[in-house]
């Protein structure tokens, strides 16, 4: 008999953690496993706030797959519809050529792509903080801000060149900002030229507090650590507009800046809309196993799933977090190795681990298991979790190694060239226009399957 094929769509926290439970679980009699990503790494997100201010060098926040994963089919490219009539996942490989996986479990672990909203010039003019190579970007230019300022004798210039804003009051912003001003608090001291004092960072968000995950000590913990070092935080507040050389906010407020990060919140993959499925906020409605039960041999889970919160109850969703989404990929593949068997499914039930925020050097704040800390012991909780949750001894060793020659030897403040002379839009790194439309899907599934 064939073997069943199961297909995993995305490579993250969720879908890496899957494959390498059915690889481990399940005979290679029993199923070929096959994962659709981009990209052959998972890529370790709570890190990149360091590998944007230079802590941390790309490679290392990028787990390789073929490291990981033995016997599992690696497809380069990106899934942009699923026909689950035909079971056919539509992809485009990173060629631009478009095939058909077809599959008898499918797997959707597309994650997210970051929020916008229809404010003025921020698709334009934002920068995002989501993928890897965004990261790099953000260093390249926040480094070539200081390097303008510093060789301009406009004051108008150079003032719009040192202000510096990042949206969200998440873990992403938070750590965004907190790294990034340290970065340029450093290098100031490499630029005769500028003035420490002339250099001014704003973290906004619409939410009346800081990360409120943390509860309210933890939180006004972070936002005095965060003021006492000169970041301006302005709570309730949002953008209005963006120019090239403008913010306005939504209290009214213009700023002179030429670098806007957006980090206000993810919104769930696109492919998601690419199926007739119920949704929750944008997320696939799926069951307390994870199953999609409008479909045979479908499950989801991640950020583009709302997995019920049976810790929380009362309809609560889990939220896209890297520990959650690791965990459900797990519990999934047990799910799809027990549907393969004609077993009982188990729902996802989770015990939270608590909460980390590193703030770079010696600050951090953290809540493990409970337990409120700042300080050293929070920055040694954070970075000892960090580095329990990489996959593969490699990648662990190169972001230790990283942390200690940046703690040793500081940064030599150096840009890559990376788009250096094409300014980079929110969304030019995610392929959001990749997508089919519903109907598409279905004549591309049966196109490609008549060709064979």
């Amino acid at each position: 008999m064939e073997r069943p094929r199961i297909l995993i769509v995305g490579g993250g926290f969720a879908g890496l953690e899957c494959a390498r439970r059915l690889e481990r679980k399940l005979a290679p009699s029993e199923a070929e496993i096959s994962l659709v990503t981009p990209y052959s790494y998972q890529l370790y997100l709570p890190l990149l706030p360091h590998v944007a201010a230079g802590v941390l060098t790309p490679q290392s926040v990028a787990v390789s797959l073929r490291r990981t994963l033995r016997r599992t089919h690696i497809v380069p490219g990106g899934a942009i519809g699923v026909d689950p009539a035909s079971k056919v996942c539509v992809v485009r490989k990173i060629t631009d050529e478009v095939i058909a996986q077809q599959y008898d479990v499918l797997v959707l672990t597309p994650g997210s792509i970051t929020r916008s909203f229809d404010i003025p010039g921020l698709t334009d003019y934002a920068r995002g903080m989501k993928t890897l190579a965004e990261a790099a970007y953000v260093r390249d230019h926040v480094i070539a801000q200081l390097d303008l300022a510093s060789a301009t004798l406009d004051q108008k210039e150079r003032e719009s060149r040192l202000q510096f804003v990042v949206v969200g009051g998440g873990y992403a912003g938070t750590e965004t900002a907190a790294c990034l001003q340290r970065l340029t608090t450093a290098a100031a001291r490499r630029y005769p030229r500028l003035d420490a004092r002339q250099i001014k960072w704003h973290l906004i968000d619409i939410a009346p507090k800081l990360m409120p995950e943390l509860g309210d000590a933890l939180g006004t913990a972070a936002l005095e650590i965060l003021r006492g070092r000169g970041i301006e935080v302005s709570l309730g507040v949002s953008v209005a507009e963006v120019t090239a050389e403008t913010v306005k906010f939504t209290d009214g407020r213009v700023l002179p800046c030429r670098t806007l990060i957006w980090t206000a919140g993810v919104a769930a993959s696109p492919l998601i809309g690419t199926l007739d499925a119920e949704t929750v906020r944008g997320r696939l409605a799926v069951t307390a196993e994870m199953r999609v039960p409008q479909f045979e041999g479908m499950f989801a889970l991640g950020d583009a799933a709302a997995v019920p919160d049976l810790a929380k109850g009362d309809g609560a969703v889990c939220p896209p977090t890297a520990q959650h989404s690791a965990r459900q990929g797990r519990a999934v593949a047990d799910n799809v190795i027990a549907s393969l068997r004609n077993q009982p499914l188990e729902p996802y039930y989770h015990k939270d681990l608590g909460l980390v925020v590193d703030l770079g050097g010696k600050d951090a704040v953290s809540k493990p298991v409970g337990v409120e800390l700042h300080g050293v012991p929070a920055q040694l909780v954070a970075r000892g979790y960090h580095l329990m949750a990489m996959r593969t001894n490699a990648a662990k060793v190169r972001v230790g190694t990283n942390w200690l020659i940046n703690a040793t030897a500081g940064d030599d403040f150096v840009r890559i060239g990376f788009l250096s002379r094409q300014p980079a839009r929110l969304r030019d790194f995610e392929y959001t226009d990749a997508y089919l439309t519903k109907d598409q899907v279905r004549a591309h599934a049966q196109s490609l399957l008549a060709k064979g």
